[in-house]
């Protein structure tokens, strides 16, 4: 695991399965070497570009956020209701922190270094490009589901536990963004 991954990713550490956790690092380090952006940028550009260019938050401040509202979900669902619905936190984590790995593909730099759609991401949406960087470094079929069917391509199919709740970390710490009533 490369030193800029982790320190993007401390939550990696989180990963019990040493295998998993090697897996998901390096699908985020295939990632950053194919793409346009660096892991500075990843610190300042906005986490999404349908909120308008005022966004404040960084992609790595809402990707981060995901991670950390979808373990204390996860940990609270196995808290209160077991085996009834147990939740593979290995998992969680690992969907949760490649949820989006897909736009290091999508997104290109303009002239002034501010993040925009790029060709790729006109033809292919970041949760087909992460599951496919996801596959090529050996992440499993249930990982790679939640990748998939984290965004709204995942309306379409049946969604595990798991991709349950990074879909709605994802979208709790988004829609407000879009949606702001008082600013």
């Amino acid at each position: 695991m490369t030193e800029q991954v982790k320190k993007l990713w401390p939550e990696l550490e989180w990963i019990k399965d040493k295998s998993l956790r090697e897996k998901t690092a390096r699908t985020w380090e295939t990632a950053l070497e194919r793409s346009v952006l660096t892991p500075e940028d990843l610190e300042k550009i906005p986490f999404t570009l349908l909120c308008g260019p005022d966004l404040k938050v960084s992609f790595m401040a809402h990707k981060r956020c995901v991670v950390h509202v979808a373990k204390v979900s996860g940990d609270k669902m196995n808290e209160f209701f077991g085996d009834e619905l147990p939740v593979n936190m290995d998992v969680l984590i690992s969907g949760a922190i490649l949820a989006d790995v897909g736009k290091l593909l999508e997104y290109e730099l303009d002239k002034d270094r501010n993040a925009v759609l790029g060709k790729y991401g006109q033809y292919l949406r970041h949760p087909f490009s992460g599951v496919a960087l996801a596959e090529e470094c050996g992440i499993p079929p249930e990982v790679c589901h939640i990748i998939a069917a984290h965004a709204q391509e995942g309306d379409l199919v049946k969604r595990t536990t798991e991709a349950y709740i990074v879909h709605h970390a994802d979208f709790m710490t988004f829609l407000p963004f879009k949606s702001r009533l008082f600013v």
